[in-house]
């Protein structure tokens, strides 16, 4: 993704849009949010993961790595297809202000889609049906799969068990077993694919929009699965399993700036010789897939792909763990085949944040992605610190922070007096920064020479600690955050729209 053009945008989950159905989702608020993009002189809006969340509300743990969450289809288009009334609508709980009350929300919304997929299924000659139909047809190769995965995780999970814990024919997707279970539970799968039917044309439409308005999205492909997955279940050759189909060892991340014993992830490791041997095919479509739904991919721990923190699953923390070898170029060479754009690139950012060996920044600058670099890791006093804006190459993504971060104004507040008033002599401002430190750090990375600039929203709005979207290592009460347009003021727009054009990142 070489000459890639200088642009700025604003990183916010949809979850976290403003709506009155408790969570955020692909309604009214997210076109609004569009409009403020462009009024506020951007031209990205990057999002995490769109697949369904796992455990701890996390959308990085989806059972399924192809379908979409059905959390976020708005329930309001649902009602004008004539499948959902204002009865329905009306009987809302009270739902908290400014987080997602997953425990609240999920049932609520999936009662409601469960109504609505029951009135579309039982009039089998409207015309929306050759639609659905013609859907479930272009995505059997993945649909299908899921929507039994997620039958039979109704019929036979709950209580923390795995598929691995299903009755031993399923388990082991028996044919005759399968066979019987889609007959079994044929309505159960009509429901999913109902339902990422409505995912994936609201989100097309949503799209759409965007692009009428100059706008582009910025998606987030997690480089690895959930185990308790629709993908584990169905390609358990892909994956580093047991005799049982339990993962050998899982993935994490060794101690680094965000926990002195590391990160255990947990997600099985991928067996990379079968991908090598079915030419990376489902590493494709799974690429294919978020490029449907995205303009540009941002890939979570690229460093994975030069080598990863293999685990001993039987092991608490990520300390004892070992860095084996990943694929290297193979994987983007496949990709590049199918998927390049007319200039022949991928548009693909590599998330190279952590441990980056030299190794690592030599295989994303073979593959030609852009680096992603992050200013709150930039202040230890080391003038050589790559997160510095002087020692940025063009062909890099610059963010104040992450989903992953402190907010910047939590992030400032937290630091001691020599960091502050070191952090003051190189922006070369004084007391003026404590005022607020968010927008200085926002000029900084808009004035840097890195081609793209993404703020979190959080940044935007000069938020505190407790506005942060993931605290990692943390298993409870991430991903809630959201926001309300009474938290947005005309200065907010203005001020980014004046940056980008200062800055020359201005686009449309």
């Amino acid at each position: 993704m070489t000459s890639i053009p200088r642009q700025s945008g604003i990183l916010l989950h949809p979850t976290s849009l403003p709506g009155p159905h408790g969570s955020g989702d692909i309604g009214p608020a997210a076109y609004h949010f569009v409009d403020w993009l462009v009024a506020a002189g951007q031209s990205l809006w990057q999002v995490l993961p769109l697949g369904g969340a796992g455990p701890g509300n996390s959308p990085y743990v989806s059972p399924s790595a192809f379908a979409g969450n059905e959390l976020l289809i708005d329930l309001d288009q649902l009602r004008d297809a004539g499948w959902l009334t204002n009865a329905d609508l009306a009987k809302v709980p009270a739902f908290p202000e400014g987080r997602v009350d997953f425990a609240t929300v999920r049932p609520f919304r999936v009662a409601l889609l469960r109504r609505a997929a029951k009135r579309f299924l039982g009039r089998k000659t409207s015309p929306e049906h050759t639609a659905f139909e013609a859907f479930c047809s272009d995505a059997h190769d993945w649909l299908d799969d899921y929507a039994l995965f997620m039958a039979l995780d109704k019929a036979h999970g709950g209580d923390g068990r795995m598929w691995q814990d299903w009755p031993a024919p399923l388990a082991r997707r028996q044919p005759e077993a399968l066979r019987e279970a889609r007959q079994k539970h044929a309505d159960e799968m009509s429901f999913w694919r109902f339902c990422q039917w409505r995912f994936y044309d609201q989100w097309a439409k949503l799209k759409a929009y965007a692009h009428s308005r100059h706008i582009e999205l910025v998606g987030d492909l997690p480089i690895f699965v959930a185990g308790h997955s629709a993908d584990v279940w169905s390609h358990p050759e892909l994956f580093d399993l047991d005799k049982h189909g339990r993962p050998r060892v899982v993935a994490g991340v060794p101690p680094d700036y965000f926990s002195a014993t590391g990160q255990r992830w947990g997600n099985p490791l991928y067996r990379w010789s079968a991908h090598s041997a079915e030419g990376y095919h489902w590493w494709v479509e799974r690429m294919r897939q978020t490029m449907k739904l995205c303009d540009v991919v941002r890939i979570d721990h690229f460093r994975g792909f030069e080598s990863y923190w293999e685990i001993p699953a039987a092991a608490e923390t990520a300390v004892h763990g070992k860095w084996r070898p990943g694929p290297g170029q193979a994987v983007f060479t496949a990709m590049r085949r199918e998927l390049s754009d007319a200039q022949g690139r991928l548009r693909i950012i590599a998330e190279d944040l952590g441990i980056i060996t030299p190794q690592v920044s030599a295989l994303r600058q073979a593959i030609g992605l852009p680096g992603m670099r992050i200013l709150q890791f930039a202040f230890d006093g080391d003038a050589k610190n790559p997160y510095l804006p002087h020692n940025y190459e063009a062909n890099t993504v610059v963010y104040t922070g992450t989903h992953d971060n402190d907010t910047t104004l939590g992030w400032w507040e937290s630091l001691g007096h020599p960091e502050q008033e070191h952090i003051r002599a190189y922006l070369g401002v004084g007391d003026e920064l404590g005022e607020e430190p968010h927008w200085q750090l926002i000029r900084l990375a808009c004035s840097s020479v890195a081609a793209m600039c993404i703020i979190p929203m959080q940044d935007v709005l000069g938020l505190d600690s407790t506005h942060r979207m993931n605290q990692p290592g943390v298993g409870e009460g991430s991903w809630e955050w959201r926001f309300s347009w009474q938290q947005v003021d005309a200065t907010h727009a203005r001020r980014s729209a004046v940056l980008s054009r200062l800055y020359g990142r201005r686009r449309g």
